[in-house]
């Protein structure tokens, strides 16, 4: 029997409810066309059709243009702490599941695929990194950040803060400010130090989660850095867009013959070959700070192959559709370069991170960037993100990264 409703209705469009009832949990500005009772934002409101069909309950954002965040097609569920609880659990069991033992260092929250619109919480050994982008999760993050940590700690896990990595622009489009610091759990002192040490196959890295991208360390490309490592072996490898070298240390971990680690940035060069330091690598790599779009043509007019395994990693070159056309020349840019430079039966790994990058546009332009390098590629793996990041089929944003090995013929 369907509870008596509380909330305020607003009503939605017939575009809007069909995008709704194909399994989308966003409603846009544009698809509402009136509401009932009283709304303040980020509250709880029903979302109905034209013809008063109920279509679900989210939260409500006044400033943005994704104005409903469904988080229930449900009519009876209630809200309370109890059924955040079980949505904590679940996904929590999920990752157990999915990751095995391999829990140290995973996504425990990934927004909209767990049902926690806005939310990201990523777990580096005992410390909790949360990033919230939605007004409704804000409001409620005090009792979910809570309850985060007991069903955490319940299950027999150690964490010992919450760290806020609430300093990114998004923010700002649901009237929210930027900032990021520790959460104050109730009662509880948080780490002295924001860098916290992470094992990731079987590779250790510093990890600071004050000071370092998105939410400290990219987990998303975890068994991804196995894939490479297993064809590293006795290989002369080139790490584009290292970071904190990542790839590059996984490289060598598989038993790369040298591995020379690029990125623009020499605060990550720096990170990435302390990390090397750490784990005993140093003897077999290098660390260059350079632009990479600058280096592969020098190296490429050196005349010579000095690599046999190139991986490009870049950061998003696209983060809306209006920009796709630009991001796809980059793109092409790099992967052409890469391909010259690598001889024949070497190995080639290239990622795109961007959603607004479909999978078939970044697949015609691996294309045309071998037709032009005058190469053949033989596909070794075609791989997404880790399970811990889970994609939804009915919701496309959850689907962004893509990547690929092959082989050079």
């Amino acid at each position: 029997m369907k509870q008596q409703r509380s909330f305020p209705k607003f009503t939605v469009t017939a575009k809007g409810t069909r995008w709704v009832e194909q399994g989308h949990p966003w409603i846009y500005e544009a698809e509402v066309t009136g509401f009932e009772g009283e709304a303040i934002n980020g509250c709880l409101v029903d979302a109905v059709s034209e013809k008063g069909k109920y279509l679900g309950t989210g939260f409500l954002s006044l400033n943005s243009k994704i104005r409903i965040r469904l988080v229930s097609r449900n009519a009876n569920d209630r809200f309370d702490e109890a059924f955040w609880r079980r949505r904590i659990s679940y996904a929590w069991e999920y990752r157990k599941t999915v990751m095995g033992d391999d829990l140290d260092c995973c996504r425990v929250i990934f927004g909209e695929a767990d049902g926690f619109p806005g939310l990201t919480v990523d777990r580096f050994s005992d410390i909790l990194v949360t990033q919230t982008l939605s007004v409704g999760m804000e409001k409620i993050k005090p009792m979910l950040f809570a309850l985060i940590v007991d069903v955490l700690r319940a299950d027999g896990q150690t964490i010992s803060g919450i760290y806020e990595r609430n300093d990114v622009k998004i923010r700002e489009l649901e009237g929210l400010e930027q900032g990021k610091g520790w959460f104050g759990l109730e009662g509880e002192t948080h780490p002295d130090s924001c860098v916290t040490e992470i094992c990731e196959n079987g590779v250790y890295y510093a990890v600071d989660v004050e000071n370092g991208q998105k939410t400290g360390f990219f987990l998303d490309q975890k068994y991804n850095r196995l894939a490479v490592a297993r064809l590293a072996k006795g290989r002369r490898v080139l790490d584009c867009f290292t970071h904190t070298g990542s790839f590059a240390l996984n490289a060598a971990m598989g038993g790369a013959e040298h591995v020379t680690a690029v990125d623009i940035s020499e605060t990550a060069i720096e990170a990435a070959r302390i990390n090397a330091e750490r784990n005993g690598l140093s003897d077999r790599m290098d660390f260059i700070a350079a632009n990479v779009f600058e280096l592969l043509p020098e190296l490429e007019a050196q005349g010579k192959a000095p690599y046999d395994f190139i991986i490009l990693d870049p950061p998003a070159f696209t983060k809306s559709r209006k920009t796709v056309q630009s991001a796809e020349k980059g793109y092409k840019q790099i992967n052409l370069r890469a391909l010259k430079l690598l001889p024949r039966g070497g190995y080639f790994a290239t990622a795109s991170c961007s959603h607004f990058m479909p999978s078939e546009l970044f697949v015609k332009m691996l294309k045309a960037a071998a037709l032009d390098a005058g190469v053949e590629l033989r596909q070794i793996e075609a791989r997404q993100q880790a399970p811990d990041h889970p994609i939804l089929w009915n919701v496309p944003e959850t689907d962004y990264l893509k990547f690929y090995i092959f082989q050079v013929v």
